[in-house]
């Protein structure tokens, strides 16, 4: 009769089995003594160097895969092929660290429950490693609940085991220090009527996650006092104060830093003025002035604050008064009060103020009228500054020639002193003379230059002085009047 077929058989007899485990591979004859056979082997249409029934194969690669076949032969008798059994080498898939909750990000101090899955590996009897080693106390599980430390900022990763058989370690959990929250404002005051939107976020955030898969629960602070908790960001507000938010998830819950504090003012009706004491918005080096924030209605006690693009800032008090004005003080000028009863309440800022300070001392022009003229009859004085309008007063001089200085003093004429009017008439003028005038204003007074002096020429004096006298008199004043 003809020998049985023989039939391939695997130990284990499992077809799926994962590379580096150890398989036997064996070749049965029903009913045969297998002491007495010859065997032959192929890996599919290959032939593989193999005589014995049985043989083991070490530490599996996917090379050893495939359908494995046999036959015996004895007293040159062959036995038919076997039918083929499959070998299939499994290479383990590389791990996944995956947290429960499904947070995209981890921070030191948060409770969490990492686990390392191994897809397609379902059903094996895995072991795992872990990484940060702390956790490979055995046994050793596929999932851990773990309290997170700054000490674990290398991440967590994790690969299985079993037998020879090792996937490759996962990709780390990476460990973020602890966050702190972040809060913007969409602006720092709260207009009549209105409210401000205040949004508070954790980074950093994910963008292929939404807020709600990242767990975070929003709780704001208004003074220091819990205000409310939402699991939105953003809240709306239209009282003023200081606010400050957090961020929380987990349980127990793990809070993030505070954020920064951003105050917000609630805006009143009342509306500041800056007015300058003098009003005069161009003035001179060395001049006094005050700028003053005047706040109407009502008896409210306010604290005052500047802002200015000045080179110097006033000091927030109701008025800044300026001694002795340089450039540095040019600039636009406005003001806003705080209640001191109610620090966040506040009112707009007022209009600007422009305040000019000129680095020359101005110097006025005197004109006579006339400048020629018959024994006794009257002349006008005429000083101008630049500025006509702003405040000044006047003073006027007689200039005394000294022949031998070539040089003039100046004495005071009669009521010449801080006149409100920019003329002075002199009645009855019969000598040839000199004038001279200059401008004053503010408290302390601030003085201008002396004008360049200015002569009435009398003719009858003038052809009365013998020669000698009469060409130096000619000779000062004209010397003086060509210079000027």
């Amino acid at each position: 009769t003809d020998p049985p077929k023989p039939t391939v058989t695997l130990q284990p007899s499992r077809t799926q089995i994962y590379s580096g485990e150890t398989v036997t591979v064996r070749c049965e004859i029903q009913g045969g003594e297998r002491a007495q056979w010859t065997y032959e082997w192929r890996r599919g249409q290959k032939n593989i160097h193999e005589t014995s029934s049985e043989y083991r194969i070490s530490r599996l690669t996917e090379s050893h895969g495939g359908g494995y076949s046999c036959r015996a032969t004895r007293s040159s008798s062959w036995t038919e092929w076997s039918d083929s059994t499959t070998l299939r080498v499994t290479v383990p898939s590389k791990p996944t660290v995956t947290l429960q909750p499904p947070w995209p990000q981890i921070y030191s101090g948060e409770t969490v429950t990492v686990r390392c899955e191994i897809q397609g590996g379902e059903g094996a009897q895995w072991t795992y490693e872990w990484r940060p080693a702390k956790l490979n106390t055995p046994p050793t599980y596929s999932e851990y609940r773990i309290t997170v430390t700054e000490s674990d900022s290398g991440g967590y990763s994790c690969r299985g085991k079993r037998s020879f058989s090792r996937t490759e370690w996962s990709d780390a959990l990476t460990v973020v220090s602890k966050p702190k929250a972040e809060l913007r404002a969409d602006r720092t005051a709260v207009p009549v009527g209105g409210s401000v939107t205040l949004t508070c976020s954790v980074s950093p955030s994910s963008s292929s996650s939404s807020s709600s898969s990242s767990g975070w629960k929003y709780y704001w602070y208004r003074d220091g006092k819990s205000y409310e908790a939402l699991t939105n960001g953003q809240i709306s507000v239209s009282e003023g104060g200081l606010y400050s938010c957090r961020g929380g998830r987990g349980e127990p819950v793990y809070y993030t830093e505070d954020s920064e504090s951003v105050r917000i003012d609630t805006t009143v009706s009342n509306r500041p003025v800056v007015t300058l004491y003098p009003n005069w918005s161009e003035i001179y080096r060395g001049e006094t002035i005050t700028v003053r924030c005047e706040i109407h209605g009502g008896d409210t006690e306010w604290d005052y604050e500047w802002e200015t693009n000045s080179t110097i800032k006033p000091p927030n008090q109701t008025e800044y008064r300026i001694r002795s004005a340089s450039s540095s003080n040019s600039g636009n000028y406005r003001c806003k009060g705080r209640m001191k009863s109610s620090q966040h309440n506040t009112t707009e800022w007022s209009d600007s103020v422009t305040l000019t300070v000129s680095d020359n001392k101005p110097r006025p022009v005197l004109t006579v009228s006339p400048s020629w003229l018959s024994p006794g009859a009257s002349v006008t004085l005429n000083c101008q500054v630049e500025h006509p309008s702003a405040g000044w007063s006047f003073y006027w001089y007689k200039a005394v020639p000294d022949l031998s200085e070539k040089s003039s003093s100046y004495e005071l004429l009669p009521d010449g002193s801080g006149t409100a009017q920019d003329s002075y008439i002199i009645h009855g003028q019969t000598h040839t003379a000199g004038y001279v005038c200059r401008a004053g204003r503010g408290d302390p007074e601030y003085h201008t230059d002396h004008s360049q002096p200015k002569f009435v020429w009398s003719a009858g004096q003038f052809v009365s002085l013998c020669p000698f006298n009469k060409l130096m008199l000619a000779h000062h004043f004209i010397h003086q009047d060509l210079d000027h």
